[in-house]
């Protein structure tokens, strides 16, 4: 008797199982249907399919995290709190989900709140970049300047592939009298995100940035400034010097020694010439940095000149187009050979403007 029951038991465990798998399995496909249709604008049929995905499979957090998100796009905010703030503390949570709940709650009015959840999540996973770019804009919104762009560069520093916290630090800097940061920044944004919105203001912001802080006076008078630093005598003594007055501004002031105009031809001449004294001063290794690596890599495998017409192209399009059309070989071989030569950038091989200090 006692055997037939171990029997029935065992039949009935393999029966819940097996039902089981099926409600997930369906769960799964009811899910990504409700997924299109939130893409394509239908929120509501996506909340009904996501609470049944909901009773098929209820420890799957996903799809609570899928609701919460559906009623954020509603804006509906109180009920988009009530579904992330079941999953953000589960073992299977990430720093997404920090980043929903603290935007619901700075879109509620609290940005203290949302703050606090950003910094919670921090803790849980300090190498998100996410949460250090929302804690940014809270405070750049806040007109706590110094604030905002302290949490961008630590996001680049932990998190150098997350493409945003160059995008906010770059606009920042851009309009700062520090710009040099934001040119450092902004071309390496370019190189994360290539083709967006975001690149072409970026674009446009390099380019006109060249063209305001370097100063034609006349033949023999020229100038350049992308920097408020202001040397010191101790700074002489103890050699602290800062990268943008003794690395960034001399060697470009060098660049443009027979300049008399700024376009896209003469920034591509004088960011040449910028990699040739940047090596031959040997500043590469007391300032080493890996976007002027890449330009050397780039001019010595012939393909410089493209790359600098790409970068600036915004700031003067139908320059671009003719050199383009002009240079069809060099642009189409520039283009093969940077699909598969992109700048490498990790932990090991990134660029803050915390490393100078």
């Amino acid at each position: 008797m006692r055997q037939k029951c171990i029997t029935a038991l065992l039949f009935f465990a393999m029966l819940n199982t097996v039902f089981g798998q099926e409600n997930k399995t369906k769960a799964l496909t009811k899910a990504r249907l409700a997924v299109k249709m939130m893409d394509n604008g239908q929120i509501d049929e996506s909340i009904v399919l996501l609470k049944e995905c909901q009773k098929l499979d209820p420890k799957n957090i996903v799809y609570s995290y899928e609701l919460g998100y559906a009623y954020y796009q509603k804006k509906e905010y109180e009920t988009a709190k009530k579904y992330i703030k079941k999953v953000v503390k589960h073992e299977n949570a990430n720093s997404g989900y920090y980043q929903m709940l603290g935007n619901i709650y700075d879109l509620l009015g609290n940005s203290k709140k949302a703050l606090k959840t950003y910094s919670d999540g921090l803790k849980r996973f300090p190498n998100a970049g996410n949460l250090y770019l929302e804690k940014g804009t809270i405070f750049n919104m806040n007109k706590q300047y110094n604030a905002a762009i302290n949490n961008y560069e630590l996001g680049i520093k932990v998190d150098p592939t997350f493409a945003s916290n160059y995008f906010r630090a770059t606009q920042m800097y851009m309009s700062s009298s520090d710009e040099v940061w934001g040119m450092l920044y902004g071309e390496i944004f370019m190189n994360l995100e290539a083709n967006s919105d975001r690149t072409v203001e970026v674009s446009k912001l390099l380019f006109d940035t060249y063209k305001s802080e370097i100063k034609i006076i006349n033949d023999t008078s020229k100038a350049v400034s992308f920097s408020s630093n202001i040397l010191t005598l101790s700074d002489l003594k103890s050699m602290k010097l800062p990268f943008p007055a003794i690395v960034y501004e001399p060697t470009l002031l060098m660049a443009i020694i027979d300049v008399n105009k700024i376009d896209l031809a003469s920034l591509n001449r004088i960011r040449t010439r910028f990699v040739d004294n940047y090596f031959d001063s040997k500043h590469n290794e007391k300032y080493p940095n890996i976007l002027f690596d890449y330009h050397k890599k780039l001019k010595d495998s012939g393909h410089f000149e493209a790359y600098n017409y790409w970068i600036l192209m915004k700031g003067d399009e139908e320059a671009f187009s003719e050199w383009k059309e002009a240079n069809k070989e060099k642009w189409d071989a520039f283009i093969k050979w940077f699909t598969n030569n992109r700048l490498v950038i990790n932990e090991e091989h990134s660029f803050s403007r915390l490393q100078y200090n």
